[in-house]
Order: structure tokens, then sequence, then C-alpha cells
């Protein structure tokens, strides 16, 4: 058995399972997240609240094909390249910026 091991077989039988042990743990979970993510970029669309990778919570008010104009304020808009969003949250929420008046009677 030792003899199996000590030939270039040995170190071949020993790099295999490690190989095939970081093809599972790193490159395809990571692969399933890009594709997650591309999906996501590809499904955005006016009126989405996003999340960017800095951390601001924005609207999308104009999705382009590799940019998004998201307002992260009441008038503030900026450009930002789609690949930036990490995050679509609810549509239903409300951002906090916005500033509506509740009639009472």
């Amino acid at each position: 058995m030792t003899e199996l091991m000590a030939g270039p077989f040995g170190t071949l039988i020993f790099f295999v399972p490690v190989i095939i042990l970081f093809y599972f743990m790193l490159i395809r979970p990571q692969q399933k997240a890009m594709k997650a993510h591309q999906a996501l970029v590809a499904g955005l669309k006016r009126g989405d609240t996003v999340v960017l990778s800095n951390g601001m919570i924005g609207k999308v008010t104009r999705v382009e094909a590799d940019q998004a104009m998201v307002e992260i304020a009441q008038g503030v808009n900026v450009a930002v390249v789609k690949q930036m969003i990490t995050q679509v949250r609810d549509r239903t929420a409300v951002a906090a910026n916005d500033t509506k008046t509740i009639a009472k009677s």
C-alpha cells in the first residue's frame, strides 16, 4: 500500500480529492452567487428600492443598459453602475425620505 502512495500516482490520488473539494466548497457557490446577482441586476425596474454596495438605500428612477438612476434623497438622483446594486428590497416598503402628510379629520 505504501508503494502505491510513493509513486507518481500517489500524488495524483492525493490532489484529485483536494481539487474536487475545492470546486464544491469554493468555486461552485461563487458561480451560483454570481448568477443570482446577474439575475437581480437584469430584473431591475423603476420603482424598486435598492441597497448599493456602499450601504446607501434608494429608489430606482431610471434604468439604462449598464447604469441606473437612484434617488437617495428627495430630489437627489445619482447615476450608479448596476453591478454595484447588492440587494433589491420589497417594492412596497416606503423610503424614509418620503414626506407625506396625512390629513386628519
